[in-house]
């Protein structure tokens, strides 16, 4: 390692905290407001309390420099758009009625106004609110956010940087705006923004703002010329500027590739880079272009994605390497912590063993803190704590928690012929057809229906010792009944038995197998206040014994008609996990397909005739370079079918996605040969349906009309509305009628009246196609 002189600048950082809390307290206090409960300045008070709480814990830690502006009521690109007045038209009247609630109408939508588009958060499970923009886009600066919480750290004596969605990124995020025209381009709109950004930036150097990070993850996709050149003028304007602080551009969840020099040549001080994952190419990446002379290099060598601790040789070798290609090296984690649990230390459950292999937020600043004293003062400082890390290390490497196997015997017998039905796709539909009976537009939902209050009580009852087993399961068949009975009545064709048995799509069966263990208080955001628990892949997958039949049967017995067993599919369970980072994924998405594939064929064996087996990670699991997509989708779809390929050729194999982009993979989507797909598609007013019938799309598919992350209930010739739209891309024989997602979110009132709507709008449209 270089010498102790050389690295005496290092300091420690993070790009953001988890904004809920320990306790998810912003959640609660958030959905108070909604249910008028709590009173906005008790909002606002719980609001600065936490942050405030995270300030304090991230400083007593050793960090040097606390992040600002990273703290949201909803999301992070939501708060750029209103620090840019990049407000639509529809919700302008309510923002100006009141900020707050015009704030969550953009965010969720009312029964006036429908809310912004969402979908994920590049290759994450987070979720962002897409930007609406048009050539008729005034953009107006707000920095009041951004200036208020910097002057809240600023008051409590600690070095703050805010952080801020960076130009470039917010209009490669943004999406037309209704009406405006498919071909318009957001980025054009660059030199119209940048003075924005130039005044906020002068507003946070008058506030006391030494550095302020620009986020630009956009920039480690696939950029053409034109969107690089835009890059290159947006950081030579802002960098330009005479009244602004120093500037910290920072990419993270992969390489940025020919962005790197562009960004290594712009007139800013200073580079914040991910060194974790592919994005470890950026260490001879830097060399190439001839490093960072002059510049601040914030190294990202800490995964802030997954929950397993680091490796400190590893990543002080690394560190060790950058001294040398920058003027000083300071170390974070690869991005936003916001993406991993706030602290390990409050699991109780969790065997000691693989407690130690754990960190979450709070552990990782630690780390953090750690290499960047080991960088500074030599690792002589740090021998005890590079002796426990080795320990750790190999305490995990060693236990027969990670191999078993039986499980791997069993993937190295897998054959080609496994991963596919036996009968085409056109014998199949005719089959299901002639067995299923169905109407033309026929109706359904993606699973779960709400989750109540007495559902929640009566599992907290049951861990509690308040209730037995017994008692529990006869409260969890008053509910199969009562959702199966209310969908008969609405009219629905192929029913579901509402879930009530689950906690969450991913952590319900990540319980019921090994290799997997489950958190308490392990949340992490997903959108707004809908926070999931990711379980934790440490070890080979199995299924020791059957994990939905049970339930499915006993619904299919209280009905005549068709009720789907509902599964969760290998990709998404990867993707909504913390998944191990000691063997390739395509490896352990084998393992998940086939501890799945028993699941299936048990079902089917129990007289389930559709099974749906979700995959809505598929598409935010695609890897950000194209490069790495062909790698990607072949073990992600052969797992898929490995899952489901066992079926008979009359059994309805279903999927389901949402909340993404999917025209970049609907040749994947074909290659799962799922017989029906239902998608997201309401807020996106049927574009998916537009991209199936673009490639040929051959098979049954259900897009959306109903937005479940919405209270707004659809009026019956809403949902007819986009029908007739999705008639315009998918025939009828092949078209579905659903909502955008599960219904576990939302309330029993709305469900029933906009179920209600759309079963009267399939109807309807049935009637005018018999005309």
């Amino acid at each position: 390692m270089t010498s102790k002189s050389a690295a005496a600048a290092a300091r420690a950082t993070v790009y953001g905290y988890p904004r809920q809390g320990r306790n998810r307290e912003l959640k609660k206090a958030i959905e108070g407001y909604w249910r008028g409960r709590v009173t906005a300045d008790a909002l606002k008070e719980t609001a600065a309390g936490l942050r405030r709480t995270n300030w304090e814990q991230l400083a007593g830690a050793g960090l040097h420099e606390v992040p600002t502006g990273d703290f949201s009521y909803y999301d992070h690109v939501l708060d750029t758009s209103v620090m840019v007045g990049a407000v639509p038209d529809r919700h302008r009247a309510a923002v100006a009625a009141d900020a707050l609630d015009g704030y969550f109408a953009m965010a969720r939508g009312n029964q006036d106004v429908a809310p912004l588009e969402m979908t994920k958060w590049f290759d994450t499970n987070y979720h962002y609110l897409v930007p609406e923009l048009g050539p008729d886009t005034v953009f107006a600066a707000d920095s009041t956010k951004q200036v208020a919480e910097l002057t809240e750290a600023l008051a409590l004596g600690l070095a703050a940087r805010p952080v801020l969605v960076g130009p470039v990124t917010y209009l490669l995020l943004a999406k037309p705006a209704p009406g405006v025209a498919a071909d318009f381009e957001p980025l054009t709109l660059l030199d119209r923004l940048l003075p924005v950004y130039a005044e906020v930036l002068a507003d946070l150097r008058a506030a006391g703002a030494e550095w302020v990070q620009l986020d630009e993850p956009a920039l480690v996709q696939d950029r053409t010329p034109a969107e690089l050149n835009a890059a290159a003028r947006a950081y030579r304007d802002l960098g330009g500027l005479t009244d602004r602080p120093q500037l910290l551009v920072a990419s993270y969840f992969d390489r940025l590739g020919d962005a790197l020099s562009v960004l290594a040549k712009a007139p800013v001080e200073g580079l914040a880079l991910d060194f974790t994952g592919p994005a470890a190419a950026h260490l001879d990446a830097l060399a190439s272009v001839g490093g960072l002379p002059g510049k601040r290099l914030v190294a990202g060598v800490v995964d802030g994605r997954n929950i397993w601790i680091n490796d400190y040789e590893k990543s002080l070798a690394t560190l060790g390497t950058l001294l040398g290609l920058a003027d000083r090296v300071d170390v974070a984690a690869s991005c936003s912590l916001l993406h991993v649990p706030v602290d390990a230390t409050a699991e109780r459950d969790v065997d000691p063993q693989v407690l130690r292999w754990l960190a979450f937020a709070k552990q990782k600043t630690a780390e953090i803190v750690t290499l960047a004293k080991g960088l500074t003062q030599g690792t002589g400082s740090i021998t005890a704590e590079l002796a426990r890390n080795r320990a750790d290390l190999a305490s995990r490497a060693n236990s027969p928690i990670t191999r078993d196997p039986a499980v791997r015997a069993r993937v190295d017998a897998v054959t080609d012929a496994d991963g596919r039905r036996s009968a085409p796709y056109a014998q199949r539909t005719e089959a299901q057809r002639a067995a299923l009976g169905l109407p033309l537009l026929p109706t359904t939902t993606i699973g779960s229906f709400p989750q109540t209050t007495e559902l929640r009580t009566a599992r907290a009852d049951l861990r509690a010792g308040r209730i037995d087993t017994a008692g529990y399961e006869e409260r969890i068949k008053t509910e199969i009944r009562d959702v199966l009975a209310f969908q008969e009545k609405a009219g629905i064709d192929v029913l579901v038995h509402g879930e009530p048995e689950r906690n969450d799509m991913v952590q319900h069966f990540a319980e019921q197998l090994t290799g997997y263990l489950a958190t308490q208080h392990g949340w992490v955001q997903s959108y707004g206040t809908r926070y999931v628990r990711p379980p934790v892949l440490a070890g080979d997958i199995s299924r020791p014994e059957p994990m939905t039949v049970r339930w499915t049967a006993y619904a299919n017995s209280l009905t005549d008609r068709p009720v789907k067993g509902m599964l969760t599919g290998p990709v998404t369970m990867l993707a909504w996990s913390f998944v191990r980072d000691d063997q390739p994924l395509g490896d352990t998405a084998r393992q998940v397909a086939l501890a799945l594939r028993d699941e299936v064929n048990d079902l089917e064996a129990a007289g389930t005739s559709v099974i749906q087996v979700d995959e809505p990670a598929l598409r935010e699991t695609l890897p950000l370079r194209a490069a790495d997509h062909a790698a990607y989708l072949a073990w992600a779809t052969e797992s898929f079918r490995l899952t489901t390929s066992g079926v008979r050729p009359d059994t309805q194999i279903h999927t389901h996605m949402c909340y993404a982009e999917f025209g970049d993979i609907v040749q994947a989507i074909d290659d799962l040969d799922a017989d029906v797909i239902s998608l997201e598609a309401a807020r996106s007013h049927m574009q998916v349906a537009r991209e199936l019938a673009s490639h040929g799309y051959p098979r049954e598919a259900g897009p959306g009309v109903y937005d479940i992350h919405s209270p707004r209930i659809p009026s019956a010739e809403e949902a007819a509305s986009l029908l007739r739209k999705g008639l315009e891309a998918i025939p009828p024989e092949r078209l579905w009628v659903n909502p955008d997602c599960g219904l576990k979110t939302r309330g029993w009132p709305e469900t029933r009246a906009s179920l209600e709507n759309l079963v009267a709008a399939a109807r309807t449209v049935r009637a005018e196609l018999a005309q």
